[in-house]
């Protein structure tokens, strides 16, 4: 193999490594914002009940 290939190999390894992580991060994301979307319409529907 010569270097070439070898630098091909790397950068292949790598660009579809983070193509991974992009798409693991994505979903974490999504999921995080409906969480936060559904957590805060439970509280705006109870905030009458909510006494400080």
């Amino acid at each position: 193999m010569n270097e070439n290939e070898k630098t091909y190999k790397a950068l292949t390894m790598a660009g579809a490594g983070n193509i991974a992580l992009g798409i693991v991060v994505l979903v974490t994301g999504i999921t995080c914002g409906v969480l936060a979307i559904i957590s805060g319409a439970r509280i705006l529907k109870r905030k009458s009940d909510i006494i400080f």
